[in-house]
């Protein structure tokens, strides 16, 4: 027992990322790397904390008067917002459930951990967008242009399924069910969840992938959104877009209040909630973990919207024949075909 409790936290710290975190959790690579970034910061830190070289760290060498001191460090000397030292103690108490789990014999050690709490912080405000500012930054892509129609049916999607940007950018071309109308999505913690789509959004991927998408290289065939290089468009690629067109529609104080592509998911939350639906599907629908997260919405004000709810409703259960930007597109490719076939004669 004296042995186990002179562990290197060298070898614990790396049956957390190698086994626990991967394959005992299954979370997302993103979620390692954030918690990969917190234990870079504290191991440094730790070593100065006792007077040692990181190598010769010790499982009993975290305490929870380190890890306080660790979190206070964060925020004075790196102007961190309770929010990112609440995430840092999310990655740390992580790893004391994980010692906890495995060795048993360290149960006081890991609690001590556990027992830190929280700090609390402001909750920042749910920015989504209205009915028509929606139906303004639909309208405000030319789809005429090389990457207009794509981006126009990234828009439609990201707003219909409420996806995040990470989300949508991992999305695969068998993921979509044509003739069901569905997206599968792969969410947090990996998990699927499958989202039912408005007869427009369906019909635009329809014709993106057929018509419109750009012949991507090898290693992208799978993806579903190419760049102009042949590749996947990245989470980064999608907020420029995004913040593109909002930035066309909406007032420099007003796109101070949202984030250009989260405003999405949260205007699909509140149109869903217009509709009368279930807080249990507007959970599914969302890929929330738990009823705590989708309930912030009834909160919100929702009385000033409804006069101009059916409008976007209508839109987005209509049909491309009733588009007039539809029109445009093909008017335009109209008369690009007779030019090619006057210059063939």
């Amino acid at each position: 027992m004296a042995g186990e409790k002179r562990m290197k936290l060298s070898t614990c710290i790396r049956m957390f990322f190698n086994n626990y975190l991967t394959h005992i959790k299954g979370l997302s690579p993103r979620t390692v790397k954030a918690y990969r970034d917190t234990f870079k910061l504290l191991l440094p830190f730790a070593a100065t904390y006792h007077g040692i070289k990181i190598e010769s760290l010790r499982l009993e060498h975290i305490s929870s008067d380190l890890i306080l001191s660790f979190l206070n460090q964060l925020e004075k000397k790196r102007n961190n917002q309770p929010v990112t030292r609440n995430n840092r103690l999310a990655a740390i108490k992580s790893f004391a459930k994980m010692i906890r789990f495995i060795y048993p014999q360290q149960r006081e050690l890991a609690d001590n951990v556990l027992n830190i709490p929280q700090k609390r912080s402001l909750k920042p405000l749910v920015g989504f967008l209205y009915d028509d500012e929606i139906l303004r930054i639909f309208g405000a892509v030319d789809i005429a242009r090389k990457e207009g129609f794509r981006d126009y049916v990234l828009l439609h999607l990201l707003y219909d399924s409420a996806v995040r940007a990470s989300e949508i950018a991992g999305l695969q071309i068998d993921y979509f069910n044509s003739d069901q109308e569905t997206m599968a999505i792969l969410g947090k913690g990996n998990r699927f969840r499958l989202v039912k789509l408005e007869p427009k959004t369906a019909q635009l991927l329809r014709l993106y992938i057929k018509q419109y998408r750009i012949a991507p290289k090898p290693s992208y065939q799978h993806r579903l959104f190419i760049n102009q290089r042949g590749e996947g468009l990245t989470r980064h690629g999608i907020y420029r877009i995004c913040k593109k067109y909002l930035s066309m529609v909406l007032t420099a104080k007003r796109l101070k209040t949202i984030s250009p592509v989260h405003c999405f998911r949260h205007s699909r939350a509140m149109d869903l909630l217009y509709r009368g639906k279930a807080i249990s599907d507007i959970k599914n629908h969302l890929g929330h973990d738990n009823v705590q997260s989708t309930t912030r919405y009834l909160q919100l004000d929702i009385n000033h919207r409804r006069h101009i709810q059916k409008q976007l409703v209508d839109y987005m259960k209509s049909n491309l024949a009733i588009d007039h930007k539809m029109d445009k597109l093909f008017d335009s490719e109209n008369m690009q075909d007779i030019m090619h076939w006057l210059d063939s004669l």
